[in-house]
């Protein structure tokens, strides 16, 4: 089987691991959690870094911190992992939904626009939905396979609402718009370490942000609100969001290697884009000129998908369709809705992932062209 975006386990990660083990030192305090933190920060731009259990509950610990609680809505966008809105859900709030544009598949900063023109009001430094009543406290764009939106754009568009933003990065480490990382835009930003990512932890997150008493607080929240270094005294409700070290360690190996991987990844889609160009209807994913994406994975649209993913697997060479827009999923439906085209419907129904491991081999990469190719 040729995986998807497996794991490259090829450093020092069992030095790292086998340190914690002979040293005892491998829940949620040791060296390599703040060494991890420290590296993150330093390649993300930012002073800051607190490492999670995963990117969900870095996404919940950051709009935790900003207030967002029940009766709330927050703006994201309809194209994402289900995790953002969950994240959304777990303070009560409920998310509304912009739809996406069709070619960078990043959030379509038009209807962001309109919406927010049309539909929301502003009462002293509060940004409210008119028909609801309901205040907006956040805006939570999603950068989409690595890709960016015009940031300038967004970043504009929240400071005139009065929206906070929070980043969700989950898949873009390694990902700049102008230069600057992507997480360093909002208030706070995060990262995931799931298997499948550029890097992985086995699991695990990490929220980034130039703030050092919204640091402070992430840090003291996912420890159980412990404020006391001695007794067990918490002063508010806390979390088991703490990354462990062991995962740690096993991060900081691969954070060494990252550079490498970002090569490997700009390699791989080079390699798909040129065998793929002039096959059929087969376009990739459009990417702005100010726009340096991790290209963490090569995603094709074409009306042919479900043959190509059929076919694909069928050879063991592992294809996944995009997410199910998330105004299809059954606890989502009656949330707002924002669109014109629903490009969020085209874009899931004609777009396929494709194996993309950073130790993919060239010829594993031409046996998925070859079977694309036999497709047409």
């Amino acid at each position: 089987m040729v995986l998807l975006s497996g794991p490259n386990i090829c450093g020092n990660e069992w030095k790292y691991v086998k340190e914690c083990l002979d040293t005892g030192w491998v829940s949620s305090v040791g060296a390599y959690v703040d060494q991890f933190e420290k590296m993150t920060a330093a390649y993300a731009g930012t002073p800051y870094a607190v490492a999670t259990s995963s990117g969900t509950t870095a996404l919940h610990t950051c709009l935790i911190i900003e207030g967002v609680q029940s009766g709330d809505l927050v703006i994201t966008q309809n194209i994402t992992f289900v995790a953002t809105l969950n994240s959304i859900c777990y303070t009560g709030a409920r998310a509304v939904l912009i739809d996406v544009d069709p070619d960078s598949w990043q959030m379509n900063l038009d209807l962001l626009e309109k919406f927010l023109d049309e539909e929301t009001e502003q009462r002293g430094d509060k940004c409210f939905h008119k028909a609801s009543g309901k205040r907006i406290p956040v805006i939570m764009p999603v950068h989409v396979l690595g890709n960016m939106c015009d940031m300038d754009r967004l970043v504009n568009l929240a400071t005139t609402h009065h929206l906070t933003i929070i980043e969700d990065s989950t898949e873009a480490l390694g990902s700049c718009y102008k230069g600057k990382h992507a997480g360093s835009f909002g208030k706070m930003g995060t990262f995931s370490y799931n298997g499948n990512k550029i890097i992985t932890t086995g699991g695990g997150g990490m929220i980034v942000t130039s703030d050092e008493k919204v640091a402070k607080r992430a840090k003291h929240l996912s420890t159980q609100a412990k404020s006391d270094p001695f007794e067990y005294f918490h002063d508010e409700i806390g979390y088991n969001y703490r990354l462990v070290n062991m995962a740690a360690a096993m991060g900081v190996a691969q954070m060494e290697q990252l550079p490498n991987f970002l090569l490997r990844k700009k390699e791989i889609i080079a390699f798909y884009k040129q065998a793929l160009q002039g096959i059929g209807d087969i376009s990739f994913q459009e990417v702005d000129a100010d726009v340096n994406p991790n290209w963490w994975m090569p995603t094709i649209k074409t009306n042919k998908q479900a043959e190509i993913l059929k076919k694909l697997n069928e050879e063991k060479l592992q294809s996944r369709p995009f997410w199910i827009p998330m105004n299809q999923l059954p606890m989502f439906i009656e949330d707002l809705y924002y669109h014109q085209n629903d490009c969020s419907d085209f874009i899931y129904r004609n777009c396929l992932s494709i194996p993309c491991s950073t130790y993919i081999s060239d010829s594993e990469m031409q046996k998925v062209v070859d079977v694309i190719k036999s497709v047409f």
